[in-house]
This record gives structure tokens, sequence and C-alpha cells, in this order.
């Protein structure tokens, strides 16, 4: 399967904006396996709308409190597997946003990293272009390689930090495939230019 799992640096970090950008880029479906926070909203709403058409497959957990999913199941009286999660089937190319960051728990013993193994897609590490970016990115991209997962590269969200992309690249030996500046909402993102980089090609 064609694809990318989309996780990032930490919980807001833009991983929902970003992946609605791909799904617009390259036609392809979204899956978000574990939704927390739904009593917030679904990140699934803003790809909707970003990207009429697009195939949105159901989560395989929704949990109400926005919390970190091991936690937000143990609220709701669910246990997360591993073995809940398999690629729902589309000839489309497919994209997966992950929940927080690499290393939050998906239940007493599995991590989102974990996940990403298991699903074997390549991995786009999404990432503040600001202050804290660099120790924070190259900490992510650590722990990926630690575990077997070569990032296929980094997207940077916010204003436009030449320095600090230049410091990811050389210090992470990634590419920045990809800067998404600050928008105003969903009608911005919907004309943004499409990114033509493709992960498995």
């Amino acid at each position: 399967m064609t694809g990318a799992f989309v996780t990032g640096t930490d919980t807001g970090i833009g991983k929902t904006w970003v992946s609605a950008w791909l799904v617009r880029s390259w036609r392809a479906d979204y899956w978000k396996p574990v939704q927390a926070g739904t009593i917030e909203g679904c990140d699934a709403d803003v790809v909707r709308q970003a990207a009429p058409g697009a195939v949105i497959h159901p989560s395989a957990h929704t949990l109400p409190e926005p919390l970190s999913p091991h936690e937000a199941a143990r609220l709701a009286g669910v246990t997360i597997s591993i073995e809940d999660f398999t690629l729902p089937p589309t000839g489309q190319p497919l994209v997966v946003e992950g929940a927080g960051g690499v290393m939050v728990p998906l239940n007493d013993k599995d991590l989102m990293v974990e996940l990403m193994a298991r699903l074997e897609l390549p991995v786009v590490v999404v990432a503040r272009s600001g202050l804290g970016t660099i120790n924070h990115t190259l900490l992510t991209l650590e722990a990926l390689r630690r575990r077997g997962i070569e990032p296929a590269g980094v997207i940077l969200c916010g204003p436009p930090n030449p320095a600090n992309r230049r410091a990811i690249e050389h210090f992470g030996r990634v590419a920045v495939v990809g800067e998404l500046p600050p928008l105003g909402g969903l009608a911005d993102l919907a004309a943004y230019p499409a990114l033509p980089w493709r992960p498995w090609q």
C-alpha cells in the first residue's frame, strides 16, 4: 500500500492540517486509527472539509476525552490492543494520522511507534518551525531510528525559519520535504499549493 503515517514532535503541532494537505495533494484516503477527544470534535472533520470527496475510513477506537490514548481508553473502560489495527483496504494512497508523538502510549506496553512499525508505511514527521523545534525534532528522529524506522521526511508548520530548517536537515540527516505557513482557515488550506513529493516513489 502507498501512503504515509503522519506523526509529530508533540500534540497540537499541525498533524491534522498536514494530513489534510497530503490527502488533498495526493487524492488520498484518510485514516486516524485512534481518535481521542471526540467531545471536542474529530480530526477527520477538518480533513473532510479541506479535501471534499476524500474517503475517510472509520477509526478503530474513538474516545471521548482529549488525552493520551492509553488514558482516554482507561477512562472509557476500553483496552487498546496493537492487534486492533489493520490498514483499511483501498486502491488509493492512504494518509494515516497518529495521535500525539511517537512515544505516546497506546496501552501499558505499546507506544505509537509500535503502531507505525506494524503498519509499515513511510513515516512523515510534522514539527513546528520556531524556537525549540531543533531539539524536539532531533529527539523524534532518534526515537524512530532506534526502533528501526527511517523517517521519510519532515514537514515544518509555522513561519518560515531557514536556520532551523538547515539545522534539522544537517543534524537530523533528513530532508525537510514541505513547509506549511500559518493559514487563516480551511479556505486558505484548500487554496494552498499541492505537495508533489511522495514518500513511496
